[in-house]
């Protein structure tokens, strides 16, 4: 059984406020590790509407993945300074200051019990 899109977002959704997380990070997370470019078709497929912190997702190097449209772009990069995340000379995120560190799951299970 493949992935589906719903469990993918499930994952971004968790996501904290000034926080990124990678597209890699991502795919680990919602079962699919070394498939990033998943997430990214996921997160372009998002239906407008839809409350998923999608410009919290970044690519491996720290930066803004590059988009056909640009204002995407700048839309993103506003979405997270307004959180509070800098971006360096380059227009990088320091992934060791900003990065989101998930909880494992175990750990999840047993806070919940």
């Amino acid at each position: 059984m493949g992935i589906t899109y719903e469990q993918i977002y499930k994952v971004v959704t968790k996501i904290p406020r000034g926080r990124v997380a990678t597209y890699g990070q991502v795919a680990a997370v919602a079962g699919i590790p070394g498939q990033p470019r998943q997430v990214g078709y996921a997160l372009n497929a998002l239906p407008d509407g839809r409350s998923i912190p999608w410009h919290r997702v970044i690519n491996a190097k720290g930066q803004i993945s590059k988009r056909l449209e640009s204002w995407c772009e700048q839309t993103q990069r506003e979405l997270l300074e307004c959180e509070g995340i800098a971006f360096d000379a380059n227009g990088r995120v320091s992934l060791s200051q900003f990065g989101w560190q998930p909880r494992p799951k175990r750990a999840l299970r047993a806070a919940t019990r």
